[in-house]
């Protein structure tokens, strides 16, 4: 109710407002945005801009990674199949957990996973203004360190700022996908004060089965604008209900089964909100000084709830059931499967039942805090920009884990808590960067950045496993580059940066012993051309990796999955982005990444299920997993007509190409995934009534042809004498050799649509 009831301040104040503007206003909101993390056009990093307008064109409730389906180097997935839920980006193959994403400048990954799970944040592209990509190691900032890319997104500088306005926007879709928004401003007050707020809800059944999403926004600010001060404070918040779609789909079921989803049980969701907290706070003391601090904090509580079948009551913390019995006494033991009997002993005059195992429904809850501050100052001279900043933040986690139910309960009680750990990561960085002016040709780049992590685990992890771990690393991450303008039309480019990046928290508590950091030398060259009629921009990029955490398929000493340091690693490849005006209604947009990418040498360890042991074999030169080697996107845009009296009207055919990639590091054909290629079509028509500022029709059909083809899936590869079994995860490699598998697919939708509605006022 309280939220409704700001909305409703929120509109009345917008509908009083239309003459609200100042034209003695000196500065902008744009002026005060916070800036420093990003780059400019002439800025040696290889990045891409993309504005709101083409963030917009796809808006219909999916995530934002699919929207982000077309930059460069870019590969997508979707869980559930058509994009809502939860989803997953790549850039040059590096997955979240080296991928930095900030909002406003401030750190989004997870701190302890370091992934990004966009889902917390539903329809939070409603909200965003620009994205910029910087590919590679890219500038300092802050949070987790970049490896393949820099994801920047923009809330703070609102086009429809100075004037009142409303906006609905409503879509339906194919697998009942259902998404509504409501926005609203104020516009500027008396040139100084600015309100806004949006409230979202994004529904889906999804493709796979039971695959479904519940998803709720909402994102309110308030800005004050004075002649040399701004201050900004957002609140953005949201809450996910998602049907669990993890487990993937076994390959032969597929055949037959397109929507398949291994879990059964009623109520095994993912249950989550997350809620941000943001004041940002800009100076101009002079008009060549701004100065930015910003506070942040973030709460994020909840849990996702499992059905688990035949579980071992020790990893519990329960104690295994023994029942007595009189010699002569029949009893049944039919609710107790054979594989929970652990063992029937008879003795002289009595009976012995020991059950070890049982069914039980657990919930894993996540209780964190996450607060901090970052700032920065920018000083523009004639010759140089210098910027100096930093950031110092906390996170606080909680993990627990609950039995809520149990087929045979032992000594737990109903919520009994079977892991209970906390951990504190704290993250201090200082960068500096400068661009200088050698002349009127060529420009400097210089960025130095250092940062310090103390994290400390400690508490009962899974499987009764004790956490004390505390890891203090510093990394020092220098960067320099060159921009030479060749004439008014080129310019040459060229960047070398070092990132280091700390394990994650899986390869803390589930190793033996803690793996050092990785380490990345990333270089670049790059050739930029810009006409009325043609942008291109060819980028060539070597990144060497020093000690990167791969899964080898080895194991703990509890057996849990561990990742290990490998020597040497590299990706290297050339980017070719480009857009060309063909006249005056045919656009065409497109990109290409061809890349090799490779690990030098590693030994992998396969589990021998016979003899219970591992065996070791030896790989050089394998390709790094989920990393294709050829990645192309897309766009020809026909716009029949763009005139005040009748619209604008865009049709759009928008294809994506990702080359074949391997699910495990050992280049293994019998655990790859087929390369596909799918095309989009797109239309939009926005056009101006006496009533509405602006109405937009839109239409999006998804996999136009119906391509069958999967984006994501996970391997597990063992060794036996002899396997015989109706699992049907499991794939035979050699059977003479005893080689099996097990692969689960994550299926993507065929052919599907979603058409849209947008009122503007």
């Amino acid at each position: 109710m309280k939220l409704k009831f700001i909305f409703l301040i929120i509109g009345f104040i917008a509908f009083f407002n239309v003459k609200s503007q100042s034209d003695s206003s000196k500065y902008t909101l744009d002026e005060f945005e916070v800036t420093t993390y990003k780059v400019g056009e002439k800025s040696p990093v290889a990045h891409e801009n993309i504005s709101k307008e083409e963030i917009e064109v796809n808006n219909h409730g999916v995530d934002l990674p699919i929207l982000l389906d077309q930059a460069t180097s870019v590969v997508t997935t979707s869980d559930a199949g058509a994009g809502v839920g939860y989803t997953g980006i790549r850039v040059r193959g590096s997955d979240a957990t080296r991928v930095n994403v900030t909002i406003n400048g401030i750190p989004f990954n997870d701190a302890e996973g370091q992934g990004v799970y966009w889902v917390n944040m539903p329809d939070l592209s409603s909200s965003t203004d620009d994205i910029q990509i910087q590919r590679g190691v890219g500038a300092s900032t802050t949070g987790a360190s970049a490896f393949g890319a820099s994801i920047n997104l923009s809330t703070l500088s609102t086009i429809n700022s100075n004037k009142p306005y409303g906006e609905i926007s409503n879509s339906f879709g194919s697998f009942n996908t259902l998404k509504n928004t409501i926005r609203l401003g104020t516009g500027l007050i008396d040139g100084k004060w600015n309100f806004e707020g949006r409230l979202s809800k994004v529904v889906s059944d999804g493709f796979i089965y039971r695959a479904s999403s519940d998803l709720n926004s909402y994102y309110l600010s308030g800005s004050y604008l004075g002649e040399r001060t701004s201050i900004q404070a957002l609140i953005f918040s949201g809450h996910e209900k998602t049907y669990q779609s993890w487990g993937g789909a076994p390959l032969r079921v597929l055949d037959t089964n397109q929507t398949y989803n291994p879990y059964a049980y009623g109520n095994q969701i993912d249950n989550y909100t997350q809620t941000h907290y943001q004041l940002h706070l800009t100076n101009k003391p002079t008009d060549k000084l701004k100065l930015n601090a910003s506070l942040h904090y973030t709460r994020g509580f909840g849990y996702y709830e499992s059905y688990k079948e035949s579980e071992l009551l020790s990893d519990y913390n329960l104690n295994n059931i023994v029942n007595i019995f009189p010699v002569d006494t029949v009893f049944h033991v039919d609710s107790v499967s054979p594989n929970q009997i652990d063992s029937i002993i008879y003795i002289t005059d009595q009976d012995t039942l020991q059950i070890s195992n049982s069914d039980i429904i657990n919930r894993k809850w996540l209780d964190n805090h996450f607060y901090g501050i970052v700032y920065s100052a920018e000083y523009n001279a004639d010759k140089f920009q210098l910027i100096v900043g930093g950031g110092a933040n906390q996170y606080l986690g909680g993990h627990y884990g609950e039995v809520i139910w149990a087929q045979h309960a032992s000594n737990g009680q109903i919520r009994h808590r079977y892991y209970d750990n906390d951990a504190v990561k704290n993250d201090i960085n200082f960068y500096s960067k400068l661009n200088y002016n050698l002349n009127t040709n060529l420009s400097a780049y210089l960025d130095l950045q250092y940062r310090f992590i103390d994290y400390k685990l400690y508490g009962l992890e899974e499987g009764n496993v004790v956490v004390d771990d505390t890891i203090n690393m510093s990394f020092f991450n220098p960067k320099f580059g060159f921009n030479y303008i060749a004439n008014k039309n080129s310019s040459l480019y060229g960047f070398a940066g070092i990132g280091n990046k700390e394990p994650n928290r899986t390869d803390i508590t589930e190793s033996v012993n803690t793996p050092t950091h990785e380490n990345m030398l990333d270089i670049e060259f790059g050739y930029r051309y810009s006409s009325s009629k043609l942008s291109l921009i060819a980028n060539l990029y070597n990144m060497k990796y020093k000690n990167q955490l791969i899964l080898t398929g080895d194991v703990n000493d509890v057996g849990s999955p561990i990742r290990i340091n490998v020597p040497n690693s590299f990706r290297r490849g050339l980017e070719l982005t480009a857009a060309i005006k063909l006249n005056e209604k045919f656009n065409l947009r497109f990109n290409t990444t061809l890349s090799q990418n490779k690990i030098v040498e590693f030994t992998e360890a396969i589990d021998d299920w016979d003899l219970e042991v591992q065996v070791n074999e030896y790989h050089e030169n394998t390709d790094i997993a989920f990393s294709p080697s050829v990645i192309g996107g897309g766009q020809l845009i026909f716009t029949p007509f763009n005139s005040v009296d009748k619209g604008k009207l865009d049709l759009a055919l928008v294809s994506k190409y990702v080359g074949e990639q391997y699910l495990d590091n050992t280049s293994s054909e019998y655990g790859k995934l087929e390369d596909y290629f799918v095309h989009d079509f797109r239309i939009n028509y926005s056009f101006k009534t006496k009533l509405f500022k602006e109405v937009v029709l839109s239409s999006w059909v998804r996999n136009l042809l119906n391509q069958n083809y999967i984006s994501n899936a996970w391997i597990y590869r063992f060794q036996a004498g002899s396997y015989a079994t109706s699992d049907p995860y499991v794939n035979t490699e050699n059977e003479s050799a005893g080689r099996y598998n097990m692969i689960g697919a994550y299926n993507q939708a065929g052919i599907n649509f979603f058409v849209g509605l947008k009122l503007r006022f």
